[in-house]
């Protein structure tokens, strides 16, 4: 039993945890209210992974515990470029909306808490976000989820198109010649 739960410690050390609200609720019952905690957790591996998870119980940490556990279940792959995203993207979950946007180098998250939560388990430094609607905490998380799940790297939109990597790359390279062939030469 004890090699068990050694395993389980050296698991949940791999990934990277941050607890997006904690609430406390009640169930009105004919003797009275029931309360319980909420808590809602995001989980991550640093790598290009996330999740995210709800849970409730009687104790906040018995709560955090379920809540992290179901959000390594729900785990998806997400497609990043370094530090930021690949193109600028959005995403809605119930009423909450959310913006992204690639960021340069050095810029930081800006982003709301929750979103922030979701973009630094995923391992990204640099992006813009601007969110709309409501703000609930789970479905901030959840809209930058669907919203991250949209972007496709260069690669993965050649193969869809069928055709070559340099051609993707090429169509970026020539939109930049033309722009800077427009500008006059400077003496």
């Amino acid at each position: 039993m004890q090699d068990f739960n050694e395993q389980i410690t050296e698991v949940s050390q791999e990934y990277l945890e941050r607890v997006i609200f904690i609430k406390r609720v009640a169930k009105v019952q004919k003797g009275g209210k029931r309360m319980k905690i909420s808590a809602g957790v995001v989980v991550g591996d640093g790598k290009g992974k996330v999740g995210i998870g709800h849970g409730k119980s009687d104790e906040v940490a018995l709560a955090i515990r379920k809540a992290a556990n179901r959000a390594k279940k729900n785990m998806v792959s997400i497609s990043t470029l370094g530090n930021t995203i690949p193109h600028a993207t959005d995403g809605k979950f119930c009423a909450s909306k959310i913006l992204l946007k690639p960021a340069p180098e050095g810029t930081g998250l800006i982003a709301c808490p929750q979103v922030r939560a979701v973009l630094e388990v995923l391992g990204l430094r640099d992006v813009y976000t601007k969110s709309l609607g409501s703000n609930n905490p789970y479905n901030l998380a959840m809209a930058t989820i669907k919203a991250l799940q949209k972007l496709r790297t260069p690669e993965e939109i050649a193969k869809i198109r069928n055709k070559p990597l340099s051609y993707i790359l090429g169509k970026k390279a020539y939109a930049t010649q033309k722009l800077s062939s427009e500008k006059p030469a400077e003496e």
